[in-house]
């Protein structure tokens, strides 16, 4: 005879401070795990955002990242008229040959200093990157040791404003523009011309080259060119391939969120078996008369297990729900240290249905762990001393 699941729903509402205190406690951990998770999730959604399918980016052999890389003028020079690379309408390659530099800058809010990503770009960076845009101001001049920075960085670091002036490598740098690089990991740098910046920071090379092709013909022709020519020790590869591989950041925040929430499910597992045992010796002469109306012990078991998992999954609805409300009030935007460039990263708190979907299953996880030894025993009560209990 099967258990009607209204006699476990009656008694979450008969007993609900009981009931109150299982699906606050879930809540709590889920609450903490979306957030957790949303971190990563933001990070990962950056990197997976940045880059142009119709761009390569190459670096030298070996390099992992753009800051540790080296490309020579003279192999710059060799890779501008390769066949394969697009040419605009006046004829020119569009490429850009980058260097990348970090330099050290104090907070706005005064709590000390950060790396900040300054990127120098050739005069075609900007028209290889649609997705970024200017925002305030005006494009930077070459030769006058001007910069346009993040609209996100804006916020964060001191002289950032339009107008602002810091130092860096014993110069003086003006901020004339802001960009938005749509939520891509270009929100995290500051841009200036790439000779200009050479000049500066006394680099001889660059760091980097970005090309763009007209089709994935054209773009694995110049891999293979690029990767085949032995002048040019160096690696090619879709913009948006070695952008996606930049997740490393986002690897530790995971872990740090599964850490949490299996130290945290613990607890609120053994309290979601105290109140079920405290709820099954309150129900002893219940069971017992169930016994004897006829509902068998796997019944009973199936009822318990059932009456957990609904109650986390309450609870796992209302750690959900916290959670974009947290981030409304704290705000959407966050910031940490990038692991592959050692600068300061922002980018934005992402909450999708697949992380929303798993707290859900973490949380049904908990019910059925919390309630499977008190229901185990609940099915195991002898019908007499059940009906004999007070």
């Amino acid at each position: 005879m099967v258990l009607p699941l209204t006699y476990n729903l009656r008694n979450t509402i008969v007993r609900w401070r009981a009931t109150l205190a299982t699906v606050l406690g879930v809540a709590l951990v889920v609450w903490v795990f979306v957030l957790m998770q949303s971190l990563a999730v933001g990070l990962e959604k950056c990197s997976g955002n940045t880059g142009d399918p119709r761009n390569i980016l190459i670096v030298r052999q070996g390099s992992t990242a753009e800051s540790s890389s080296i490309v020579t003028r003279e192999q710059f020079k060799n890779i501008t008229y390769l066949p394969q690379i697009e040419r605009d309408a006046a004829g020119q390659p569009l490429v850009s040959a980058d260097l990348i530099v970090l330099i050290s800058l104090p907070r706005r809010d005064g709590s000390g200093e950060a790396n900040v990503l300054l990127r120098g770009v050739s005069p075609m960076g900007p028209a290889l990157r649609p997705h970024v845009q200017l925002v305030a101001g005006r494009w930077f001049v070459p030769g006058k040791r001007e910069v346009v920075v993040s609209r996100k960085f804006a916020a964060r670091f001191a002289n950032f404003e339009l107008g602002g002036k810091f130092k860096s490598s014993g110069s003086e740098l003006n901020v004339v523009g802001w960009l938005d690089g749509g939520n891509s990991a270009f929100d995290s740098e500051a841009w200036m011309d790439a000779d200009e910046a050479r000049k500066l920071f006394d680099r001889d090379d660059y760091c980097s080259v970005l090309a763009r092709v007209s089709n994935p013909a054209a773009a694995q022709a110049l891999i293979a060119r690029v990767e085949a020519d032995k002048r040019l020790p160096l690696n090619a590869l879709p913009e948006t391939k070695y952008y996606s591989a930049q997740t490393q950041t986002a690897k530790p925040i995971k872990f740090l969120g599964y850490f949490l929430a299996t130290a945290m499910s613990i607890g609120a597992i053994f309290s979601g078996m105290n109140t079920m045992y405290a709820s099954i010796g309150a129900r002893t002469r219940e069971i017992g008369t169930l016994r004897v109306l006829g509902y068998r012990r796997r019944a009973i078991l199936v009822g318990f297990l059932i009456e957990g998992v609904l109650l986390a999954l309450i609870g796992g609805l209302i750690g959900c729900a916290l959670s974009p409300l947290t981030i409304a009030v704290l705000g959407s935007s966050a910031g940490t240290m990038n692991f592959d460039t050692f600068s300061e990263t922002v980018f934005q708190f992402r909450i999708t249905p697949a992380l929303v979907a798993k707290g859900l299953f973490f949380a049904a996880i908990m019910g059925l762990a919390g309630s499977l030894l008190p229901a185990l025993r609940a099915a195991r009560l002898p019908v007499i001393a059940s009906l004999r209990s007070v």
